[in-house]
């Protein structure tokens, strides 16, 4: 068992891939940090400050040595990546890897031996450094598809750990997930937490089905039993109990994230946003109707799909470039991996050829914008758009569809939404569509664009009711609450009535 350090403990450590600051350059030169805008940040930085916690996080940046330091009453403890392990951690077998994979194989994933290892290695130096500030009987919150194996580290380093781990993507069926060489490995690892959160149902009963094919575990509802005293490798995933040993109860269910409803609501009532929103619709000269797709470039958000239905509405006649236009932000995203290389080259393609078939000199079919833009920006083009679509074609959660229903307080604007987001479990009144079916698509856009005021007005209620009630704060706090209830040992059989399915 890891001790923890004699001096610097904390009650409450959270674990994720990034650090929550972000380096900028102070005008005499130096350099500082400032907090990253997001939801988790907002969620937990208050909790954090009133409980003595710490956040262990890579920096963001290749071979950047530092030492542990406070920045607004939360400590950070940075874990140094170099170049090499950044290439086969990160954008190797988490982002070429793992994240096709559990997006249901949109493209194909890469199984490489030494990403695997690099992954390996990344998560042991993230839970040894985890271990050794938690204080004893420390909670720990594990965060992501990056770091799925430290439960199990701390569980075996310091089993007086209290450790919950989120998912924040989707958890895919077993018959894709089996396809992963290191599949047992990384179930044992997030067997290690107390309590484990994904965005939906369905990927909650995904895990639970993995478990029970490869280790054969008890499992009911939201509950499974895990063997104490298991032995487990992090490298092989084997793991060995004797029958009728003390088991512990492991909860696995939906936790759906969602934003910081209320800041984007402020953000909303500020003159000087909502003054950009009428600007940003005179620069797109004052259009019937105004189409907003926001998106990382990243082949799971379906782009193409959405263009293709555009265009295609365009040629059948049923829009015309004067009185529609699609303004279309997409974030640059992995540009060094080769999937998101060749993906952006194809929707530029399809963004030219449609604005050089349906544009005119006076009006473009589609204002496409490679860049990122600061939150008051995309609120302002939330504020400017009558439809919003969110077109996944597999999405953990979703949240910009979550930040453009809070920022309609004038209850305008319609929602298209993806069936396939996991927004759309909680946001049934928006449009919901299928984004294979171009058809649908299509029909769903012109359906938006006929609404009539008072059936938007109760559509957007509705919406904005479900997302102000459910914000993030909320979101963590069930999740933390269900951590706190949850007991780690259960001295009872393995063979516990309760357990049997």
């Amino acid at each position: 068992m890891t001790t923890p350090n004699s001096g610097e403990t904390y009650d409450f450590v959270v674990v994720a891939n990034r650090l929550p600051v972000d380096s900028v350059t102070q005008p005499d030169g130096s350099v500082g940090w400032r907090m990253s805008p997001g939801g988790l940040v907002a969620a937990l930085e208050p909790l954090m400050k009133a409980s003595d916690g710490a956040w262990v996080g890579w920096p963001g940046a290749p071979d950047v040595e530092l030492a542990p330091f406070e920045h607004e009453g939360i400590r950070m403890v940075p874990i140094a990546l170099n170049a090499g392990e950044i290439e086969n951690y990160y954008e190797g077998f988490s982002n070429d890897t793992l994240w096709p994979l559990y997006h249901d194989v949109i493209a194909q994933p890469s199984y490489h031996r030494e990403w695997w290892e690099t992954y390996v290695d990344v998560n042991r130096r993230f839970a040894d450094a985890t271990a050794r500030i938690a204080d004893i009987g420390a909670t720990v919150w594990v965060h992501d598809y990056q770091l799925q194996l430290v439960p199990g580290m701390l569980r075996e380093a310091r089993p007086d750990l209290t450790i919950g781990f989120f998912n924040h993507i989707p958890f895919p069926a077993y018959g894709i997930f089996s396809q992963l060489p290191w599949r047992q490995q990384i179930i044992s690892g997030l067997l290690g937490a107390d309590v484990i959160g994904f965005q939906r149902v369905a990927d909650a009963g995904n895990f639970a089905r993995a478990v029970r094919r490869l280790f054969g575990y008890e499992t009911k509802g939201t509950r499974i039993w895990v063997p104490v005293g298991d032995s487990s490798d992090a490298d092989t995933g084997t793991r060995s109990h004797v029958r009728g040993a003390p088991v512990r109860r492991v909860v696995a269910r939906a936790f759906p994230i969602s934003i910081d409803a209320t800041s984007y609501i402020e953000l909303a009532k500020d003159p000087a946003i909502q003054a950009r929103a009428r600007q940003i619709r005179e620069e797109l000269g004052n259009p019937k109707t105004i189409m907003l797709g926001v998106d990382r470039l990243d082949y799971t958000k379906g782009i193409g799909h959405r263009l293709k239905a555009f265009g295609e509405l365009l040629a059948d006649g049923r829009l015309t470039v004067d009185d529609v236009t699609l303004v279309q932000v997409a974030s640059p995203s992995r540009e060094r991996v080769a999937s998101y290389m060749q993906l952006r080259d194809e929707i530029e393609l399809t963004v030219g050829r449609i604005n050089g078939d349906y544009g005119s000199i006076g009006h473009t079919a589609i204002n496409y914008l490679h860049q990122g833009y600061p939150r008051e920006e995309m609120v302002a083009l939330y504020l400017a758009a009558d439809i919003m679509l969110v077109t996944a074609l597999r999405d953990g959660m979703n949240l910009v569809a979550k930040e453009y229903v809070a920022t309609r307080a004038d209850l305008g604007g319609v929602l298209v939404l993806s069936e396939f987001a996991g927004a759309s479990d909680d946001l049934r009144q928006a449009l919901l569509i299928n984004p294979h079916d171009i058809e649908g698509v299509k029909d769903a856009i012109m359906q938006a664009i006929e609404m009539p005021q008072s059936e938007g007005r109760r559509r957007m209620r509705a919406l904005r009711k479900r997302v102000i009630e459910n914000d993030v704060v909320k979101w963590s706090r069930v999740f933390l609450d269900e951590l706190q209830n949850s007991t780690t040992v259960h001295p009872v059989s393995h063979e516990h009535p309760d357990a049997r399915t």
